[in-house]
């Protein structure tokens, strides 16, 4: 029934390279997510300098710890620059890098028991991705034939976001008429 209804509705005519759909982390989530890494970074290696403990080896692995912790608050606040882009052929970064082709994707899972980043969703691809595993902190990762997008990103975007590719599958597997069809009974 739930088919029957899709089809019935007025959808507009796609274009190719048309954005469909963006999301973009907030300045706030952003600003909160790299200065907890920052801190926790410093705190790391203030504590490795101001009172090491009694083994040279663990006053290391601190520094070592905190250095690390302050690189990945870099990683995070370079990453959530980016916006992801949705076109009719692919899932993009704003700066062009690919996370996913379209017809690539099987599925979209939202559930509260899918292995997803926060406010997000994750995809499952046909195939894995040229260029391997990706991780963008915040924004999404990719791992295989799975990508997860979502992090310090609006759950309202994350929804329409998946909502949409759901659409994109559905219409190429033909269960819902793209405009330029008459609606199959």
């Amino acid at each position: 029934m739930t088919q029957n209804l899709l089809n019935c509705l007025p959808t507009p005519e796609i274009t190719p390279g048309e954005t469909l759909a963006t999301i973009t982390p907030s300045a706030a989530r952003r600003i909160t997510g790299v200065a907890a890494l920052a801190a926790l970074g410093a705190v790391l290696i203030y504590v490795a300098l101001v009172s090491p403990p009694a083994a040279l080896f663990w006053q290391g692995f601190l520094l070592l710890l905190g250095v690390g912790t302050l690189y990945l608050a870099d990683m995070l606040r370079r990453a959530t620059a980016q916006r992801l882009v949705l076109t009719p052929e692919a899932l993009r970064e704003s700066g062009g890098r690919l996370v996913a082709r379209v017809e690539d994707i099987v599925a979209v899972e939202r559930g509260a028991f899918a292995i997803k980043p926060s406010n997000g969703f994750l995809l499952r691809l046909r195939v894995a991705q040229a260029g391997g595993s990706r991780w963008a902190p915040g924004l999404w990762w990719r791992l295989g034939r799975r990508v997860g997008v979502g992090g310090i990103t609006s759950a309202a975007e994350g929804k329409a976001m998946a909502e949409i590719l759901s659409t994109l599958i559905l219409m190429r597997q033909g269960q819902v008429s793209d405009g330029s069809t008459p609606p199959q009974a």
